[in-house]
């Protein structure tokens, strides 16, 4: 039975001709992005304990973190966490097989704190930190249609994604990684909590940026100053090399030096001080939160890699329009992918697989449309190699 995939035209103004263009990445040290990566990181360590003792990932979705902020007094030359951060686990996973008990707490909470040490520099794990795990057994149903042998689609639902990214997307998607990345690496006071809001209106690009300062990296009003102003012309330096466009670049906005109120912390966290966070609430699988383009509500993170389309299918769209964007060299300008599974049937056999195309300039639909049915139906056919690309980090969700 061949695959209902459906090409047809995007009825829709190229994304780069667009007057309005809003994109946001929020940073991973947000809580929102922690506790994406924690449940992230839990899902893929009980999937390699499953691996390791049984040669298969198990029924597990581990996609419900919560981050509960803590509180802190941040000032100038070094402040103080005085509560920790309460840090949820919360999901169902494989506890036992054949009446062999499995270690999946004591895994999970090893995965959990081995991801926030990994993140978050001027954090102490052990100190700062409170963890809990309330992780159960699945449900029978869902366990029953994941041991089937063919892998079966645990629910009906949908993934969407999109190609290839505009300019904007990029550069608040580079100033990000760069921020947290390589420019955190020569600026110790900036924290991993930063947030970037891309504005663009015509030719013109706003960056606003929300970034945590670490309090015992700063001695004072004016040396706080000094770091907003070098994030604000290292991330202008960097966006040069990424856009033509002209940039602006906005840095902690909210600061009032009269009223004594700075973006300060003791960790480079918000969550240190009451800022909460929950998984699917931050950046969409590709990275953005993109309200131009179309978009999942859908949680990614956590969820089992084998039969949860909520995960797969996010995933999967946005590597089959980035290949049909590659694959037509030049000729789509613009690819939207939507995937709806049927819970129950093959998840490489989805309900219908949504392929709208917008051709170059003088390029016609019937041009490009086998090239885009190929490589939908290439992907769908090597779909059983998602969860090894997301255990060796080919893929990430956040």
């Amino acid at each position: 039975m061949p695959r209902n995939v459906q090409v047809e035209p995007l009825c829709s103004t190229h994304i780069e001709s667009q007057a309005i263009e809003l994109v946001e990445r929020k940073g991973i040290g947000h809580p929102d992005s922690i506790a994406d990566g924690i449940s992230e990181s839990v899902s893929r360590a009980l999937s390699r304990l499953y691996l390791d003792e049984f040669g298969r990932i198990l029924h597990h979705n581990t996609d419900e973190t919560q981050v509960v902020g803590g509180a802190s007094e941040p000032k100038f030359g070094g402040g103080k966490v005085t509560s920790p951060i309460y840090i949820l686990l919360v999901g169902r996973a494989t506890t036992e097989v054949d009446g062999e008990k499995l270690p999946f707490r004591q895994v999970s909470l090893d995965a959990a704190k081995e991801y926030v040490g990994s993140v978050c520099s001027h954090l102490d794990v052990d100190k700062h930190v409170e963890f809990d795990c309330k992780i159960g057994q699945g449900s029978v149903d869902l366990r029953g249609v994941f041991e089937q042998k063919q892998v079966l689609a645990n629910d009906t639902s949908f993934g969407v994604g999109f190609a290839p990214l505009s300019n904007t997307e990029r550069l608040v998607l580079e100033s990000e990684k760069f921020l947290t990345g390589k420019l955190k690496k020569k600026l110790p006071a900036l924290g991993e909590d930063v947030k970037v809001m891309g504005y663009r209106a015509g030719d013109r690009v706003r960056l606003t940026v929300a970034a945590a300062l670490v309090d015992s990296e700063i001695k004072d009003a004016v040396e706080y100053a000094s770091v907003c102003q070098e994030i604000q012309e290292r991330l202008l330096e960097q966006a040069a090399k990424i856009t033509a466009k002209p940039v602006e670049v906005n840095v902690n906005t909210a600061d009032d030096p009269e009223l004594g109120r700075f973006y300060l912390t003791v960790t480079g966290l918000s969550m240190e001080a009451g800022d909460d966070g929950s998984v699917g609430r931050g950046n969409r699988s590709n990275g953005l939160i993109t309200p131009c383009r179309p978009m999942s509500l859908e949680a990614t993170a956590g969820k089992n890699p084998v039969n949860h389309v909520g995960k797969i299918y996010n995933l999967l769209s946005t590597l089959i329009a980035n290949d049909i964007v590659k694959e037509t060299r030049g000729n789509v300008k613009e690819v939207h992918v939507r995937i709806l599974s049927q819970i129950g049937k093959p998840v490489d056999e989805p309900q219908v697989a949504s392929l709208q195309l917008l051709p170059a300039d003088g390029v016609k639909l019937s041009q490009v449309k086998a090239d885009a049915l190929s490589v939908a139906n290439d992907w769908f056919d090597k779909i059983g190699t998602i969860p090894q690309r997301l255990l060796t980090d080919k893929l990430t969700v956040f």
